[in-house]
């Protein structure tokens, strides 16, 4: 079965083979996150979902980054209400489509690791960092809530009062603190980042597909129990209600003017 027809992320998979690497793919744009992006994250989710032959994806960006958050030119365009919606709601279709695919499932995260790029790194199953990750979600500073399920996801990760203090705080912190926090499994080199998670992706590979599949979804029903993702079906709206607060839009303003937009 091919591939289907991808232009910003690549979805490498030899025929037969049981490893696939989803690649985020704008490197001059440090991989942020565009509607067009985030509907391939669900597209090449779909493939995956219909190929028997995959057990295991490797999650990467491509270039000097894994993923600098969303792309706040392109989700800046006038649209109706419905349309306006849908696409408040991409983010959290992209990372469910990622926590949901059949295969397992390991991010390779490097350099900035930005706001929805956290979430999406969340969504994985396992997760390495090279040694230069930097990871950092902006978004109350940015005027709007963090979204896309993330609040859930980072709580059952690494606790309520982290997820408050990083979400609220807005500050960076770095590949050793994210191990520390048990947000990602390993720090390894950065050079050695691809092998090592390719590595891993085939001795996982390898073992019992019956056993390891029914192992992620255990965990997961058991995390669903721990922090139901329930509420993040409204979070659209919530996007929505901030976007037309005044406060909230110039605190968007003002970000971009000390950050010179992106």
């Amino acid at each position: 079965m091919d591939t289907p027809p991808l232009s910003t992320i690549e979805l490498r998979h030899e025929p037969g083979a049981p490893v696939a690497t989803l690649l985020l793919d704008r490197p001059d744009k440090l991989n942020a996150l565009t509607p067009q992006l985030l509907n391939e994250v669900v597209a090449a989710c779909d493939w995956l979902n219909g190929s028997d032959d995959v057990r295991v994806v490797v999650v990467r960006g491509a270039g000097r980054a894994f993923c600098a958050g969303f792309d706040l030119g392109a989700f800046g365009e006038p649209l109706g209400p419905a349309a306006q919606r849908d696409q408040a709601d991409l983010g959290r279709r992209a990372t469910n489509a990622l926590a949901d695919v059949r295969p397992l499932t390991i991010a390779a995260v490097h350099g900035h690791c930005v706001g929805g790029g956290v979430v999406l790194t969340s969504a994985c199953d396992l997760r390495l960092a090279g040694d230069d990750a930097r990871f950092l979600i902006p978004e109350v500073d940015l005027g709007i809530p963090l979204a896309w399920g993330g609040i859930p996801r980072l709580v059952r990760e690494i606790g309520p009062a982290l997820t408050k203090e990083l979400v609220l705080t807005c500050r960076p912190f770095d590949a050793v603190e994210a191990r520390d926090i048990r947000f990602v499994n390993q720090v390894v080199p950065t050079d050695e980042l691809v092998a090592t998670a390719d590595r891993m992706a085939a001795e996982l590979a390898e073992k019992p597909w019956f056993s390891i599949r029914q192992t992620k979804q255990h965990v997961n029903a058991v995390m669903d129990e721990i922090a139901g993702l329930g509420r993040s079906t409204s979070e659209a709206d919530t996007l929505i209600s901030a976007m037309a607060d005044p406060e909230s839009v110039e605190f968007s303003r003002s970000y971009l003017r000390r950050r010179g937009g992106r």
